[in-house]
């Protein structure tokens, strides 16, 4: 065998090796800047979100609810609801927050709606009830509800 058979296949790997690495590196530098031009533009996506809907009118109900709670209890409940600025200055048609307020205190036990936490958890599944009624795709009609009276018996 010559000199020169013998540098070749040690050569070879060499050149594999560094293309390898070229490979490699731009791979990194692809996935890198794609995953830096992700961020920004997901970090942009928050800044254009829509602005917090504005204070409109607050809608009572004009009588208080009594709700047949468990074990022969009741709820004497009345709440209002806070609409958007968008929604505009009519007041929105209370029978469904009444209809929902109904099926969803109905049943519950006096434990349940005695706690701080029990009367939250309740308050915001009325709300994303009253979400769901009222706002539509293009319009967020509710945004918060106040109790105005809460007695349970």
């Amino acid at each position: 065998m010559s000199k020169d058979e013998k540098e070749t296949p040690a050569e070879a790997p060499k050149k594999k090796s560094k293309k390898l690495l070229i490979i490699i590196i731009a791979a990194v530098v692809v996935l890198g800047g794609g995953g830096a031009g992700a961020f920004f533009m997901l970090k942009s996506d928050k800044a254009t979100a829509a602005p917090a809907p504005v204070k409109g009118i607050v809608t009572p109900l004009e009588d208080a609810l009594t709700i047949n709670l468990a074990d022969g209890h009741y709820l004497k409940l009345n709440f209002s609801i806070q609409e958007t600025a968008d929604a505009g200055a009519t007041a929105v048609d209370t029978a469904e927050a009444i209809n929902a307020a109904i099926d969803l205190y109905t049943g519950k036990t006096v434990a349940e709606l005695s706690t701080a936490k029990g009367r939250d958890a309740a308050k915001a599944e009325l709300l994303a009830a009253l979400e769901k009624a009222y706002n539509t795709k293009d319009l967020n009609s509710v945004m918060d509800i106040y109790y105005t009276a809460f007695v349970t018996q």
